[in-house]
């Protein structure tokens, strides 16, 4: 058996759906995105600042933790180690006719072949892609104010409360599916999924790295024996 597939424990093929730079990346983002919304709250609500006080040190760990955001993303991209992050980028960019009308369906019409993420994944990593151009972006625009015309503050303004408030929610969201789909999670902690889950879950991806393992070309996914 190849680098493609691997025996686990009890003989189920276990499969590698992260390796470690992507379950950094992962991690790293999410950590950052928790200090984000747990300075914002004192930021934000009032009796939360009377409650916690050090206003300028919160706004300070706010403001340079979400110019640090971008950073795990763009390390694990670059450079030879990022092969896989960048190949799940461009299979998050890519979207089939099922999966738009899976999407338009809001999830009754399920794909008849999912790819490695299905369409609600993909949307959210788009959606976090996103958030953090934007939360960056109009971040600077409050922080450096004085650069910036009163009209941009102004919008800057709306725009990030906004984002802010569809973060929380996403965010909620994500950690809810995670906690309630414990093989997605056990695969970002780590880093396999087994292939009977692959092929309820994820087919087209299955069989394409089967494809691969059979041809001899390795699609890199692996896993040990724990």
């Amino acid at each position: 058996m190849s680098t493609s597939l691997a025996e686990g424990r009890g003989g189920a093929v276990r499969i590698l759906r992260f390796d470690r730079v992507q379950r950094a990346a992962h991690w790293a983002n999410a950590l950052l995105f928790g200090i984000l919304m747990l300075t914002a709250l004192p930021l934000y609500f009032p009796s939360a600042e009377r409650l916690v006080g050090r206003h300028v040190l919160i706004a300070e760990i706010h403001v340079w933790t979400g110019v640090a955001l971008p950073i795990p993303i763009i390390v694990s991209l670059v450079g030879p180690w990022g092969t896989r992050m960048r190949r799940d980028v461009r299979r998050i960019n890519r979207w089939t006719e099922e999966e738009v009308r899976w999407l338009r369906s809001r999830g009754r019409d399920k794909p008849i072949m999912l790819d490695k993420f299905n369409p609600g994944q993909k949307l959210n990593a788009i959606f976090v892609a996103a958030a953090i151009v934007v939360m960056l972006g109009t971040g600077s625009v409050l922080k450096w104010f004085s650069l910036f015309p009163v009209s941009w503050r102004t919008g800057a303004t709306f725009v990030h409360e906004l984002v802010a408030w569809l973060i929380f929610f996403v965010v909620f969201g994500h950690v809810a599916m995670a906690v309630t789909h414990p093989a997605s999670l056990r695969a970002m902690l780590r880093g396999w999924v087994t292939q009977k889950w692959a092929s309820q879950h994820a087919p087209r991806w299955l069989r394409e790295l089967e494809d691969a393992d059979s041809t001899g070309g390795g699609s890199g996914v692996s896993t040990t024996g724990h």
